[in-house]
């Protein structure tokens, strides 16, 4: 019964040891990272522009 549970465990260890995915993962968090620079970017250029155009709609009225 000991052998079955140590060779679960080593089984266990050598598969997070694995750096398969490892790629792919940090790939993923990159680009997740870059989605949201880009969204927090086009809020702060979409209010810069609301504003520049209210002050022509004022300009004009």
């Amino acid at each position: 019964m000991l052998t079955k549970i140590s060779n679960f465990v080593l089984r266990l260890v050598a598969r997070f040891q694995s750096e398969k995915g490892q790629a792919l993962t940090e790939y993923g968090l990159i680009l997740a990272l870059i989605a949201v620079v880009c969204i927090v970017a086009l809020g702060a250029i979409g209010v810069a522009i609301a504003g520049f155009l209210d002050d022509i709609a004022a300009a004009l009225g």
